[in-house]
């Protein structure tokens, strides 16, 4: 649970780390179920005796699986502002898949404020920058720009 600071404070932490989520598995059941809904069973994700053969070794999660996950990183942030009466996803900036995450693979998001804009009276833009992070790899899999609107 995100401690509660001041909005001064929090747009006050533009450019720091707000927070490194828990890891997350990426299994095949939980492939196979993104699959099913989103109707995308691409052999290299779900087809486990011919991905053996294929580019990475084994079946990958989706890229759009990651980002998916980005909510669930999310709860994990150190810091929101006292007095949010609702947060909606708004949207992404920039997203990059830049490694594949091989099923069996652990996957955490490293949190930095990127922007906080003012919009109408009570709301607030915020952009969080997500480093989704493999455990035991250097590159990460996926840096995306999300983007929550705040009511106040």
């Amino acid at each position: 649970m995100a401690e509660r600071v001041s909005l001064e404070e929090f747009k006050g932490m533009v450019g720091r780390e707000n927070g490194i989520s828990d890891w997350i598995l990426i299994d095949q059941n939980r492939v196979n179920r993104f699959a099913d809904a989103t109707e995308d069973h691409q052999w290299i994700h779900v087809d486990v005796e011919k991905a053996k053969e294929g580019p990475f070794g084994g079946t990958i999660g989706h890229g759009f699986l990651t980002l998916s996950l980005l909510p669930a990183f999310a709860e994990s942030a150190a810091y929101s502002p006292e007095g949010i009466k609702m947060a909606l996803n708004y949207g992404l900036n920039k997203v990059r898949f830049l490694a594949p995450v091989p099923v069996g693979s652990r996957v955490r998001s490293r949190m930095v404020l990127t922007n906080i804009e003012e919009k109408d009276p009570g709301r607030l833009l915020v952009t969080t920058t997500h480093t989704v992070e493999m455990e035991g790899q250097e590159k990460p899999a996926c840096i995306a720009e999300s983007l929550a609107m705040l009511f106040f």
